[in-house]
């Protein structure tokens, strides 16, 4: 029995050896350009080891040079990293020596389209359908870069080739889907906020606001009509906003504003800021809003904001000087797209101070006294069907309306949008 029990331990031993041994060899093939490869996927995408993935892929490359797919791969490494120079490298490569070759076309695609290269996408799309007429991939791709530059009837023309190739596609479907909704170039808004006081006021303040924007080649234009009713008066502003395009990196916000209602609206409002799109999805703004009471006020204003995936992360300061000193207005927010959708969000918000870019407390500038405030806001909106948005708003504003007096505000708000 002894002798069988090691006999048979032996046996066993030998191939669990055999498998571990196995299975490190494996594990450290990295001496053909195929086990390289495959270790750098491996690091890539179960590491996210992406120096080593490149490692890699360079060794791999020395052996075989002409490999294709391990270029490619190393070109979207890059582009997963921020490389985009090096990336565009790699599948331009690829393409000189094998112009027919689509999963690089693809790849170079992606690039361009991910780094709002609109035009340069297009053209790598152009060139690879010429061999591929009928990829869906490819031709998927075109149609969100047409998209991206507002030639919707091309890109419906793009959207029922894809279903006389494949008529169930649901990509094709949700992109006909979303050329209804981003064609539509005009809007028309109607908005109401009620603003109640514990303290500083007996009279709560109500807003409402009639605009109709429209987004032409230069930019969107917007038209608005706004009623107030504060201090028991009544009063009626009118504005305009716009904001032009200036290239691919800013655009700016220009805005106007006149009301012949004394002490409901500032008398004229300007405002300025101009955006800069920066790298690794930050934005940025800088600018000055200008209101007129019964004396000017100047305010400055600074802005930096960071995409990450559905989520826009914001901070902004407002900086109003005076003879004595300059006053601080501070905005911390974070906005997150739960459906992808421009449209659809909810965003949450805390400062300290007014902002006179909020037309139902900009009122409150007018004070010889500089108030101090803390507060809180969120804002929810979603759509109601196809072409039709909804808002829904509250705050919370606990505020030194005098010295060493404070007060809190309520504020509720609702806005509607149509499209067309």
């Amino acid at each position: 029995m002894k002798v069988r029990f090691s006999h048979t331990l032996s046996k066993y031993s030998v191939c669990l050896i055999f498998l571990i041994s196995s299975q490190f060899t494996f594990a450290q093939d990295t001496t053909s350009s195929d086990g390289l490869f495959k270790a750098a996927r491996m690091a890539a995408f179960d590491n996210k080891d992406y120096n080593t993935a490149k490692y890699y892929c360079y060794k791999a490359l020395g052996i075989s040079p002409n490999y294709a797919d391990i270029r490619i791969f190393l070109g979207r490494i890059y582009t997963w990293t921020d490389n985009y120079d090096s990336a565009k490298i790699c599948f331009e490569i690829v393409l000189q020596t094998q112009s027919n070759y689509e999963d690089a076309a693809i790849a170079y695609a992606d690039l361009e389209y991910w780094n709002n290269n609109y035009s340069n996408a297009l053209k790598v799309c152009n060139a690879a359908i010429i061999y591929h007429p009928k990829s869906i991939n490819l031709l998927t791709r075109k149609t969100k870069i047409l998209i991206a530059l507002r030639q919707f009837i091309e890109a419906q023309q793009i959207i029922d080739t894809i279903f006389s190739i494949e008529p169930t596609n649901a990509n094709a479907r949700s992109l006909a889907a979303n050329i209804k909704d981003v064609s539509a170039t005009n809007k028309i808004g109607v908005s109401y906020d009620y603003t109640y006081f514990d303290k500083q006021f007996d009279n709560p303040w109500h807003l409402l606001s009639v605009d109709y924007s429209r987004s032409t080649k230069l930019g969107s234009v917007a038209a608005r009509i706004n009623y107030a009713n504060r201090f028991k008066e009544s009063g009626v502003q009118y504005e305009i906003d716009a904001y032009p395009r200036i290239n691919k990196t800013f655009y700016a916000y220009v805005s106007g504003g006149l009301s012949n209602s004394d002490g409901v609206f500032p008398k004229s409002r300007v405002g300025f800021s101009l955006y800069a799109n920066l790298p690794k999805s930050f934005e940025a703004e800088a600018g000055f809003r200008y209101l007129y009471f019964s004396s000017e006020t100047w305010i400055y204003t600074l802005y930096l904001g960071k995409y990450y995936k559905n989520w826009l992360f914001n901070v902004r300061t407002y900086l109003t000087p005076s003879s004595s000193n300059i006053s601080h207005s501070y905005n911390v927010g974070a906005r997150y797209y739960y459906k992808g959708s421009a449209d659809e969000f909810i965003w949450l918000n805390i400062g300290t101070g007014l902002s006179p870019d909020e037309g139902n407390l900009a009122q409150q500038l007018n004070s010889t006294y500089k108030l101090v405030s803390n507060r809180a806001s969120v804002v929810w909106r979603f759509n109601v069907q196809k072409f039709n948005s909804l808002s829904l708003s509250a705050g919370w504003i606990n505020q030194e309306y005098l010295k060493d007096t404070r007060g809190n505000q309520l504020e509720v708000g609702v806005a509607f949008i149509h499209r067309f």
